[in-house]
């Protein structure tokens, strides 16, 4: 192609919208029609729609390109983490942290505080893993058949289940989701983390009296069976040795976290000491651990709740979810670079004008990707780059926007029955929702802690109260990084200077 001899135009509103009209088109064909959900050839499509909307407002092929691998490299930190991740969920398996983590959790249920306990043990499940999906498919599903023998509804069993595994995924370092969110709005892993505790620690407290005070109330302490409890401790003691010790990987992850030493070395550290472990008081050989950390680990109990759980991690099971987060963050950088995130941001200030609107916006425009795409990872790409430079313009910390993404992205996927988080919850607890216990949606409400983090979101934007301001050296880095960052002086606001927006490569 030639080079550009003259400005490219800038979208119409409607003009602006075809590609993203058009890519959710695809995506809903992918995975309503063709039940299939993998959304990744549909983002590219989008991508290529993008591409040539572009060329047509009279941008060329290398100052999209730029646009697309300018975000994808602002990613790759994250991307190293992804990888790291599925080092260090095979090697904890091997080591016996993640076994330990689930016999412990499994020992201390009664029958008055199940519910509480399910919540609980799926947090710490989901939260070891950075699974929501492999907790509610493994320990979820185990829990709901001794729900059933507390004579507990299924809709509330599957409603602690869900807020418990989604809860661990959304403050997880080793979560896919989790990692997204700091990357497509330019933060730091463990400060995402950090600023998503004022909205989940109460939603979840919230959620934990809720499920107490309902155990006390509906609970028959007499018609217990714990055998499906004793099957799984049974097995986990016959192929793992258990031990309080063996926590020592994740309190030493936990504990660099809270020094606030950087993601990378720090779980890496985590891999290191694990696979120590799994040689020392497991037997494994060091190939194995090598093994481990590339391909996963493998194991078969004759228990099919633990096969399925432990049966997973290395690097190569992060593959799917990075080729995701790469086709995904290009599709973003073209929208970004061809003009047209910032027509739709534009018309969206014209509505919207607050850091309590723009704020109850990003996590609208997540639940309804949400509700639209039917993905997860979508509903946090999306929103996160096409609202990151209003956030960096009104002179807001984009911590801010991460939380409102994974609020309304990961929490509110499983509460969306043809969202692909939802589908998977209705069929991996065998709610019968198509065989017509439609009662069993039930478990949508009570999933207390997933909707209620949102909701305590919004009332702070609306305060005030924990909604950071951007710090001088978080201005500088987006100034160093070449971030995008939207003008709003004529708002009122006194964000970063247009000066430091990023501009078009040539």
């Amino acid at each position: 192609m030639s080079s550009q001899t003259k400005e490219p135009r800038a979208p119409s509103l409607g003009l602006a919208l075809v590609p993203v009209v058009l890519t959710l088109a695809v995506l809903a064909i992918q995975l309503f029609y063709f039940d299939d959900f993998t959304p990744h050839i549909p983002l590219s499509i989008g991508l290529a729609i993008t591409a040539l909307v572009g060329i047509y407002l009279g941008h060329n092929w290398p100052n999209i390109q730029d646009g697309v691998f300018h975000v994808i490299n602002v990613s790759l930190p994250s991307v190293s983490v992804l990888i790291t991740v599925g080092m260090i969920i095979g090697v904890w398996i091997a080591s016996g942290t993640v076994p330990t983590l689930i016999y412990y959790g499994l020992v201390i249920l009664s029958p008055q505080i199940f519910l509480a306990a399910a919540m609980i043990l799926c947090s710490i499940v989901s939260l070891s893993l950075g699974t929501s999906w492999g907790t509610v498919g493994t320990v979820g599903l185990a829990l709901m058949g001794i729900g059933a023998g507390f004579d507990i509804p299924m809709y509330w069993t599957a409603g602690a289940v869900v807020s418990g595994a989604f809860f661990g995924d959304k403050i997880s370092p080793l979560s896919d989701t989790t990692n997204l969110a700091p990357a497509v709005t330019g933060t730091n892993l463990f400060d995402h983390i950090k600023n998503m505790m004022p909205t989940t620690i109460p939603a979840m407290l919230i959620a934990l009296g809720i499920y107490t005070w309902v155990g006390f109330s509906m609970i028959d302490a007499e018609a217990t069976s714990f055998e499906r409890i004793e099957s799984i401790t049974t097995a986990l003691q016959a192929n793992f040795w258990i031990s309080p010790w063996l926590l020592l990987p994740a309190l030493l992850v936990i504990g660099l976290a809270v020094t606030k030493q950087p993601p990378i070395p720090s779980l890496f550290a985590g891999v290191l000491l694990g696979g120590l472990m799994a040689i020392v008081f497991q037997g494994a050989g060091l190939h194995d651990v090598f093994t481990f950390a590339n391909s996963g680990y493998s194991i078969s109990t004759g228990v099919s709740e633990i096969d399925s759980l432990l049966n997973r991690g290395g690097i190569q099971s992060m593959m799917w979810t990075i080729s995701l987060v790469l086709i995904a963050l290009g599709f973003g950088g073209a929208l970004e670079r061809t003009g047209c995130l910032e027509t739709i941001i534009n018309a969206i200030m014209t509505k919207v004008t607050s850091f309590a609107g723009i704020q109850s916006s990003a996590i609208g425009t997540s639940v309804a990707t949400n509700l639209v795409a039917g993905d997860p990872y979508l509903s946090i790409a999306l929103p996160g780059r096409m609202y990151a430079p209003v956030y960096r313009g009104m002179g807001y910390s984009t911590l801010n926007l991460s939380r409102a993404i994974e609020e309304g992205g990961t929490l509110m996927s499983p509460l969306i029955p043809w969202n692909a988080g939802g589908a998977f919850v209705i069929s991996a607890l065998a709610l019968g929702v198509a065989d017509g216990n439609v009662e069993n949606l039930l478990y949508i409400p009570l999933s207390f802690a997933c909707w209620l983090a949102p909701v305590i979101g919004i009332l702070y934007a609306v305060t005030g109260l924990f909604s950071p301001k951007a710090t001088p050296e978080e201005v500088q880095g987006w100034r160093d990084s070449g971030e995008a960052i939207k003008d709003l002086r004529a708002h009122g606001f006194e964000g970063a200077p247009a000066s430091a927006r990023a501009q078009p490569a040539e």
